[in-house]
């Protein structure tokens, strides 16, 4: 994690590991992901990181990619500009 500016983001910014940049190429997501703004990108990530279990990691790894998917929600909330038209 280092500390560095991405868009107008200010904060540490975590580093993508190479299972999560997997799944979204695996899924066919790398564009929705990339689409986001640059603080979910990182909350995603760091949120994913922050888990201990293995089990919880893949976990959220999987609700990252159904959000993804689905368009419209970040972090289970409602995100109008990601929705899929």
């Amino acid at each position: 994690m280092t500390e560095r500016a991405k868009g107008n983001l200010t904060r540490p910014i975590h580093a993508m590991p190479d299972f999560v940049a997997d799944a979204l190429t695996k899924n066919g997501l790398t564009a929705s992901y990339r689409l986001r703004p640059a603080y979910q990108q990182n909350d995603y990530i760091g949120w994913i990181n922050r888990a201990k279990r293995p089990e919880t990691k893949l976990k959220r790894l999987n609700q990252m990619i159904e959000e993804l998917r689905t368009g419209g929600i970040y972090m289970r909330m409602d995100h109008p500009p990601s929705r899929r038209t």
